[in-house]
């Protein structure tokens, strides 16, 4: 336990990088969040209150540059609370939430956050359902445009192979003149991965992926997510206990607010506190 402190100790940003300028700046393109100490998102000691209900409590995080990270836990566990503290939907009451060492998320609009390379599927898809799959993925691209540069806006040729490449990915290349309305529903979850994959997101959370998909779907989600992983940095929230073991390598309980526990899945699998909180339910 004392090793596992020691740990938490030397990870804490403030304790490692109060040489750095926490400033709000405004934010730098993705390709430049500076993640030379191993970490992409810094979440330490945030609490959000909620008419008196404690949302998050103390929670502590981190992520790794390139890291694929299961999130579970409860109803109420704080999970939701989480993403929309990192989003920038919620502004936390204390606590500190960093991309990189030096972009404080806290200081940031949501737009801001958005823009530098956090990049957030809901659970329910928010797609264009009477464009085309290719179509979508070109809004996507193009999102952050005002309405005249939206009206003038053609595609270069790279940004057509960047949307090819997308659509081989999520492995939806022949429904590239679907219609996203007519897409199953785990076609639907893809499709929404793929608009924001055209952005380069370096940090992907992505809420409940796999809900109401067919066995077929789960198993090309698990590869998709599995594949994205190194590339980017991917957060998964779900409660499909099959689907977490089939993609897990590091998982993290959440439990009214902060985390309970963290490890393989083996370890938690093994965790009687999670077994009596969680999976024991």
């Amino acid at each position: 336990m004392k090793a596992l402190d020691q740990l938490k100790e030397t990870m804490r940003r403030d304790r490692v990088f109060d040489f750095m300028a926490r400033s709000g700046t405004h934010p730098v393109h993705a390709g430049k969040i500076d993640t030379s100490h191993g970490p992409i998102l810094y979440v330490e000691n945030i609490n959000v209150s909620f008419d008196g209900f404690k949302a998050l409590n103390d929670l502590t995080l981190y992520i790794d540059d390139g890291e694929l990270r299961c999130i579970i836990g409860p109803n109420g566990a704080g999970k939701t609370t989480m993403m929309d503290v990192i989003t920038g939907k919620t502004r936390p009451d204390s606590g500190t939430a960093y991309f990189g060492q030096t972009m404080d998320l806290i200081r940031m609009t949501e737009y801001e956050i958005a823009s530098s390379g956090i990049g957030r599927k809901f659970q329910k898809p928010t797609i264009f359902p009477e464009h085309t799959v290719f179509e979508n993925l070109e809004l996507a691209m193009n999102m952050d445009k005002g309405v005249w540069a939206s009206l003038q806006f053609r595609l270069t040729g790279e940004q057509k192979t960047r949307i090819e490449e997308v659509m081989q990915t999520i492995n939806l290349l022949q429904q590239r003149n679907t219609a996203a309305g007519l897409l199953s529903h785990g076609q639907k979850q893809w499709l929404e991965i793929g608009m924001l994959l055209t952005q380069s997101p370096r940090l992907l959370l992505v809420d409940e992926p796999v809900a109401g998909m067919t066995h077929q779907e789960i198993e090309h989600t698990a590869e998709l997510l599995t594949s994205l992983a190194g590339q980017h940095s991917v957060v998964v929230v779900e409660h499909d206990m099959d689907f977490i073991r089939s993609i897990a390598k590091k998982v993290t309980v959440l439990h009214e607010g902060h985390v309970l526990a963290e490890g393989d899945m083996d370890t938690i699998q093994n965790d009687p506190r999670v077994i009596e909180v969680y999976l024991g339910e």
